[in-house]
């Protein structure tokens, strides 16, 4: 996209807000499920700002246009940014968000438009509070952009399948039973959901609506006797209709929503999650409808995975796994050879390598593969019009780092590694020992069971403290099954809040992510994924229940970037272990080239 192109665009964004007399637009990134990742019609704020993150606020007033995102992107905002005439505004701890900066610059009686199809409760809930000491007016009942944008792309129509049943431990009507128990709970008679991978949980169907996750767009609401999933009915087979109405699941077009909550009175108690609803979906609710705002049930209970779903990801990961032994040995013969290699290539050669193994499905999400100073961009992507390529000159060194996953209809992956190409430095093995360090704390550690997730990310990073060093992104996210591969509640991240919903449980699978990253150099992350078991022989019983994790990625982590000295004889023994264990499981999945591969990289040190 072309900086002229932006800069046309937002100036007609200023024309429609002068003729709709408003002072100001927000433009989130966001749909009416608020979801992670977009379809391209809800791409709003990437189409006006031709910033490619997946996190980021844009502000437009006549004579000002801001972007809001946090330090993940801020050299990759920098960049897409200049020459926009879009100023990147720096999320960060003691600095105004957008709308601190709202409520400071505009005047009295001012008027803010944002889309309330793509705007949660809880957000308009902060909105409105702040406004309220100057009157300022928030307005969300219109879609400013259907103005300006004319080529607009259109909803998504592909098919719904189903959760292979080989795959599935628990029917939709057993799940449903479940949300309605948490229900009966919260005192609720209807249930609002629109998260997309809560519904593709609890109805066990699948689709390919948004890149990456394996869901499709819908809204579901839930009472004590009916379900309505409420979806493009296009979508929908006739064996997909039957499945559903045999578990109590009726259908309804997705548009038709709005008009069925119209339908609740003043006696219904509406349960919803205010972060997770749009305010448009609740367009025509009538006056006086009570709301129980909170979690989800389905997003706690889709958290904690059953022992079968365990067992499938441990096999998901040894697939992933093998496949991964396939590409390195594959990419290290071929920059050997004297191949010109790119960071484009990584994400070419993994999806060949990954898409010939069993119940592959997609990439879990883009695959980032930084060379030097790209990997100190935590989410960067490489595109055709900017990537490197893999040089060094002779006698030096760089460091490649490469984070990716995939969906398998028996589980989700995500997993980063790091590889030297050339002569790497003593200074590249400190930083990488150093992260290392902090990756083997978490995963050897023990908690107590229902601790709140955020509280143990310091065990982490302590090692990197201790150096005084850090970075801004968390240690760990959820995982989904088969589904997102961002899922809460649980987030491992000291800055988080820490409700009981971020309860750590047996079964959670988790990201365990530490990193490290120098602007203009390189950047280092050793990610495996973790699942939460139950102590199996405590010492105590006296103090409760504790858990630790099992590391359930299988791939080996580059001796050849560690600097031995820095490591404790318990670290040592921790990485022969962990190498032992995916020589074990992974030597009967390869042969030849990736068997000798796999053989070298888990020996001992």
């Amino acid at each position: 996209m072309s900086k002229q192109a932006i800069h046309d665009r937002i100036d007609s964004l200023r024309d429609v807000l002068t003729k709709q007399d408003l002072t100001a637009i927000i433009v989130p990134t966001a749909d009416p499920h608020l979801s992670e990742y977009l379809p391209e019609y809800w791409q709003s704020r990437r189409w006006l700002t031709g910033f490619t993150g997946s996190v980021g606020t844009l502000v437009v007033t006549a004579d000002f246009a801001g972007l809001w995102t946090d330090s993940r992107y801020w050299v990759h905002a920098a960049h897409e940014l200049s020459g926009t005439g879009i100023t990147l505004e720096k999320l960060a701890p003691g600095q105004p968000n957008h709308i601190d900066w709202l409520s400071e610059q505009l005047a009295e009686g001012d008027s803010v438009a944002v889309d309330g199809d793509v705007l949660s409760i809880a957000e308009q809930d902060r909105l409105l509070d702040a406004f309220e000491a100057k009157d300022i007016t928030l307005i969300t009942d219109r879609d400013v952009l259907a103005d300006i944008w004319s080529d607009r792309p259109a909803l998504p129509t592909a098919k719904l399948y189903q959760h292979d049943e080989q795959f599935v431990a628990q029917s939709a009507s057993s799940k449903l039973d479940a949300v309605r128990a948490g229900m009966s709970e919260a005192g609720a008679t209807h249930h609002l959901l629109s998260s997309l991978d809560d519904i593709a949980w609890l109805t066990n169907l699948r689709g390919s609506d948004v890149d990456y996750n394996p869901v499709f767009l819908a809204h579901m609401l839930i009472d004590e006797q009916t379900a309505t999933l409420f979806v493009d009915n296009n979508k929908v087979s006739s064996d997909i209709k039957q499945s559903l109405q045999e578990s109590g699941i009726e259908l309804a077009d997705y548009e038709a929503v709005q008009s069925a909550l119209g339908k609740l009175t003043p006696e219904d108690l509406l349960l919803l999650d205010p972060s997770k609803v749009a305010v448009g979906t609740l367009s025509q609710i009538v006056d006086n409808v009570g709301f129980i705002e909170q979690m989800a049930p389905s997003t706690k209970l889709k958290s904690v995975k059953s022992d079968a779903d365990v067992d499938h990801v441990r096999e998901a990961m040894r697939q992933d796994g093998a496949a991964l032994c396939e590409f390195f040995s594959a990419f290290e013969q071929r920059l050997a050879a004297g191949e010109r290699l790119s960071e484009l290539d990584v994400d070419s050669m993994l999806i060949e390598v990954r898409s010939q193994q069993p119940h592959y499905v997609s990439p879990s999400f883009p695959t980032i593969a930084g060379f030097n100073e790209n990997g100190a961009l935590p989410h960067y992507r490489a595109t055709p019009e900017k990537f490197n390529y893999l040089d060094v000159s002779e006698g030096e060194g760089g460091l490649l780092l490469i984070d990716s996953g995939a969906q398998y209809q028996n589980g989700t992956t995500d997993i980063t590694r790091v590889v030297g190409i050339g002569q790497v430095t003593d200074e590249h093995k400190r930083d990488f020992t150093t992260v290392l360090k902090a990756h083997i704390a978490l995963a050897r550690a023990h908690f107590p069971d229902g601790i709140a997730s955020p509280l143990i990310d310091a065990i982490c990073r302590a090692p990197l403290w201790r150096a005084q060093m850090d970075y801004g992104h968390g240690t760990g996210h959820g995982v989904g099954y088969f589904l997102n591969v961002h899922e809460g509640p649980q987030v491992i991240a000291y800055s988080a809040s820490t409700p009981k919903e971020r309860a750590m449980k047996v079964n959670m699978i988790s990201s365990n992510e530490p990193g490290l990253y120098r602007e203009g150099k390189w950047g280092i992350r050793i990610e495996n994924l973790v699942v939460n078991r139950a102590v199996a022989n405590p010492n105590e019983t006296e103090f409760g229940k504790f858990l630790h994790f099992e590391t359930v990625t299988y791939c080996p982590i580059d001796t050849r970037l560690i600097d031995k000295t820095l490591l404790d004889s318990i670290e040592l023994n921790w990485l022969n272990d962990y190498h032992s264990q995916v020589y074990a499981e992974l030597k009967d999945r390869v042969d030849g080239a990736a068997l000798d591969w796999l053989t070298e990289r888990t020996q001992a040190i």
